[in-house]
């Protein structure tokens, strides 16, 4: 599998959201594993890479980053893997949502994804919405988003990108085509491809994940030199682990901040030594 060509996909979204089982959906497989005890503090970042009609995707599923009640000290090493794992950076960043009343509790965590990223992330997002049997009968999720000021805001801000899925009753073609997951992530896909067309570079990037970038292709180079038998993607895999490791480990309890001059200057400092 060509690493380089892969596509790198980032779902973000509250636990409970529906993540893991988007993520299987997309995968056509149950590669993640569905915790229904919405509990994030049990979660860890999963990956999972797959060629899907002739593409390379690689899905990293986040935990409820964003729930109430969990400390930094939890969320650290899991914003580190999620960087890591999307380096040199994520050409889509999903944002999942419940079909259900857009609040200001849902105001407010989108507000608190996009701290930690920069204003071309939303270049590269797209909002998804869970449990599509909620939307009314022979509605579209566009018309739905339209009921809403703030939905509509946040998809506008997102290039007007929404798609909607059902883990429970979308599984078949029975029926009207929309209400397909198969229909769905084809569309989306889709939208992925679009994504890279449009932007340059093709995917979201910022000094962050480009310090870890330079990192990650230090520690191939180092790894190529000691063993010259593994392929690219073993190199790759490699590489990322032992990042990653020296990342969480050296990491003061402190980081992450919200501020991303600092972070920046941390992560030189952890992979700089």
């Amino acid at each position: 599998m060509d690493v380089s060509n892969t596509r790198r996909i980032v779902l973000l979204g509250k636990s409970g959201v529906g993540k893991s089982s988007l993520a299987n959906i997309i995968l056509g497989e149950a590669k993640f594993k569905v915790d229904h005890c919405n509990d994030s503090k049990l979660k860890c970042s999963s990956v999972e890479t797959k060629s899907i009609d002739g593409r390379s995707i690689t899905l990293i599923d986040t935990p409820g980053f964003f729930d109430a009640g969990r400390s930094e000290a939890e969320t650290k090493p899991e914003m580190v893997r999620c960087l890591t794992e999307s380096a040199p950076g994520p050409h889509a960043i999903l944002i999942l949502l419940q079909v259900e009343k857009f609040t200001e509790h849902e105001r407010a965590v989108i507000t608190q994804m996009f701290q930690y990223f920069s204003e071309d992330a939303f270049k590269h997002a797209v909002i998804v919405f869970t449990h599509g049997d909620q939307l009314p009968e022979g509605m579209k999720i566009e018309e739905y988003v339209e009921q809403s000021e703030g939905l509509s805001d946040l998809v506008h801000k997102c290039g007007g990108r929404c798609h909607v899925f059902d883990s429970k009753y979308w599984k078949s073609n029975e029926g009207h085509q929309y209400r397909s997951n198969q229909f769905q992530v084809g569309e989306l896909l889709n939208t992925i491809d679009k994504i890279v067309i449009e932007n340059n570079p093709a995917y979201y990037t910022d000094e962050s994940l480009q310090d870890i970038e330079r990192a990650i292709e230090r520690e191939e180079g180092r790894i190529r030199a000691a063993s010259g038998n593994m392929t690219q993607e073993e190199v790759r895999k490699q590489a990322k682990g032992n990042v990653l490791k020296k990342q969480v480990d050296n990491a003061p309890r402190t980081w992450i901040t919200k501020n991303k001059a600092e972070d920046s200057a941390m992560l030189k400092f952890l992979l700089y030594p």
